[in-house]
């Protein structure tokens, strides 16, 4: 009681207001010094804030995913297997009458070189010659598998852990978990390829039953309006900073009015906190986007002198200069529906692979060189990951049929322990044999990495609480440093 705060004698009106007042102020104060570095608890050196509601110390402040859609092909990348060579053109049972799409034609061998490198020796392709080089930086999950083949649901599940619509996906469940970190940009920001959105569209970012607040901000800096109605059209020369300001002011109280008779909705509180933020990111956002500022030779190590790397490049640099003002989780995407000059390889593995590889490679890369350059590997953690692999055969004459059976992630930076590799597919990349891991496991360890117990971050919905790891997932602790 406040009364047992002070004294047990009777107290003043004057004493109370005073004893509110400081109390108030107190609260106030812990919650600017939260957001500054300064005052974070030395127990935690990474956090970004209180570290008292964290269950243990973090290892990352921040995520980068790098999601590869359409279901990029593990024997043709990451995944070597001689066994391919000696049963290129022939039959092999593999137990299944049909694939995604197709029936099941002859083995085919990857039609590019493999060579290891780096100290541990892994075997990377010839579409990837610029992150081989970063393989001793990196940790490779070589057996990944999803509960689909199809794109839409193998998606949703690499997102949200659910292979139906309707459940928020990681980057909201860490907004609602941990928040902002900084007052001016959002908690969770993705960058879709430059030519569209991926299956599912807008749907893999969803927050879903959570708060609406938590949902994706999708930025495209390669566009000619990088965030939609951030600014008013130029044609609308009456409105002005100044009568934008007042009828913010006007629609803040209104909404907040509309909120007070109708409490417990998400999408007007939501609404509320997204003009808020859309205002302070007028002056943030801005400078975010502007690589102008960057140097020649920056703009080279992200590939933005080669028109076929420079929109992925754009959209690495930006996720970089994202994470290094506050933003807590990027997703930047490359590859958009449709089986066209994408990962979804159907018709035509040596011709179609090496066109989408190209434009990541590199600025994949760079990303990595000028994160470590930085020192921003030591509290960033980076994933990249995608949907499904591919079978062992053909579909027709040199393509690859959707496989829910194996695929590979790998990841980089904060806590993760560098030139390993986790879990193994069979001898023609066909199925995850052994330490086979899901989507469950992988998004238990980002949390892990980032202080959170799984199986403690949920929120009641429909009777059920929901988590983003369901019932499943173990903390693969064989990757982490």
């Amino acid at each position: 009681m406040l009364r047992t705060m002070i004294s047990q004698r009777e107290i003043s009106r004057r004493e109370m207001l005073a004893a509110s007042g400081g109390g108030f102020g107190g609260l106030a104060l812990a919650a600017l010094l939260a957001d500054d570095p300064t005052w974070a608890d030395e127990r935690f050196p990474n956090s970004v804030s209180q570290p008292s509601f964290l269950h243990h110390p973090p290892k990352a402040r921040r995520v980068l995913q790098l999601f590869m859609n359409g279901g990029a092909s593990q024997m043709d990348t990451f995944d070597y297997k001689p066994e391919l060579e000696k049963q290129h053109g022939k039959k092999v049972d593999f137990g299944i009458a049909a694939a995604a799409t197709s029936v099941p034609g002859a083995v085919m061998k990857s039609p590019f070189a493999f060579k290891q490198h780096g100290e541990c020796g892994r075997w990377v392709s010839s579409v990837f010659p610029h992150v081989a080089k970063h393989v001793d930086d990196l940790a490779f999950l070589m057996a990944m598998a999803s509960k689909s083949n199809v794109h839409g649901p193998a998606s949703y599940m690499q997102n949200t852990g659910f292979i139906q619509p309707g459940f928020p996906c990681m980057g909201a469940w860490i907004s609602y978990g941990l928040g902002r970190i900084t007052d001016n940009l959002p908690a969770f920001v993705v960058l879709p390829d430059s030519r569209g959105l991926p299956y599912n569209q807008v749907g893999n970012f969803s927050a879903a039953f959570l708060p609406q607040e938590h949902a994706a901000t999708i930025i495209r800096p390669t566009a000619p309006t990088p965030i939609a109605d951030l600014f008013p059209p130029a044609a609308a020369k009456d409105i002005t900073s100044a009568s934008e300001a007042d009828g913010l002011r006007l629609l803040q109280q209104l909404n907040r009015e509309h909120l007070a008779e109708n409490p417990g909705d998400s999408r007007l509180d939501a609404r509320i906190a997204s003009y808020e933020l859309a205002a302070k990111m007028q002056a943030s956002a801005p400078e975010v986007l502007d690589i102008s500022r960057e140097t020649a030779d920056t703009h080279k190590l992200y590939g933005l002198d080669d028109k076929n790397t420079e929109p992925f490049g754009r959209n690495c640099l930006v996720a970089r200069r994202m994470l290094e003002r506050g933003v807590r989780f990027v997703q930047v995407w490359s590859g958009t529906g449709g089986a066209a000059k994408n990962w979804d390889n159907h018709t035509d593995i040596p011709g179609e692979l090496p066109f989408i590889a190209g434009q990541v490679d590199r600025p994949i890369a760079g990303l990595l060189s000028d994160m470590k350059a930085r020192g921003l590997l030591t509290d960033t953690l980076i994933i990249w990951t995608t949907e499904f692999g591919r079978f062992p055969f053909t579909q027709g004459a040199t393509g690859r049929d959707h496989n829910a059976k194996s695929f590979v992630t790998w990841l980089a930076g904060a806590g993760i322990k560098p030139g390993v590799a986790h879990g193994k597919s069979d001898e023609f990349a066909f199925e995850a044999v052994e330490s086979k891991t899901y989507c469950y496991d992988l998004h238990a360890t980002i949390l892990h990495l980032l202080g959170i117990d799984h199986t403690r971050l949920s929120l009641k919905h429909n009777g059920i609480n929901r988590r983003l790891t369901d019932v499943h997932g173990h903390v693969i602790h064989e990757i982490l440093a």
